[in-house]
């Protein structure tokens, strides 16, 4: 059986949002697993993902004070089906993240980060997949708010989609 994935970064609640949009609690409450990698911002919004994911993985960003930190780490690795995730908030400039994204993650097949805004979806020379679902909550520069879903199936990661979040 495949494996839904929702994947989230910097959701910044209530900082940037009182609440996560329907849409995207729709999505979290579907996915067999919801990775999130850091600015959640207040440990209530981690309470809520706990309730309503079947199967929570997540890290702290830097905007995550000392509750979140006691409650996540920094990094995470985790086996899904037989693909290897890595997970951080931030991974330093866009240029050379590829290669210095493989070098600190080598054991992993995909690594979800967070921290731009920025969605990112690139594969390295040595077959690491960085995926940045960008934030359902606060687009920056970006012309819409997203997040991505994925499946595992049969050993490999399939299907990753940025998805845009309705504007109201």
């Amino acid at each position: 059986m495949p494996l839904n994935l929702v994947l989230l970064a910097d959701t910044h609640v209530p900082k940037r949002a009182r609440d996560l949009p329907a849409q995207v609690w729709t999505a979290v409450e579907r996915a067999d697993v919801v990775l999130h990698a850091g600015d959640w911002v207040e440990a209530p919004l981690l309470d809520e993902f706990e309730r309503r994911s079947r199967s929570l993985l997540g890290v702290y960003g830097n905007n995550d004070g000392p509750e979140l930190r006691a409650r996540l780490p920094e990094t995470l690795h985790a086996t899904l089906e037989g693909v290897r995730f890595a997970m951080v908030h931030e991974t330093g400039q866009a240029k050379g993240r590829e290669q210095r994204c493989e070098a600190l993650y080598p054991e992993a097949d995909v690594l979800v980060f967070g921290h731009s805004h920025i969605p990112w979806d690139t594969t390295s020379a040595g077959g690491l997949r960085l995926l940045n679902p960008g934030s359902p909550t606060d687009r920056r520069r970006q012309p819409v708010c997203t997040y991505m879903t994925a499946r595992v199936d049969d050993g490999r990661l399939a299907g990753v989609q940025l998805v845009e979040v309705a504007r109201k």
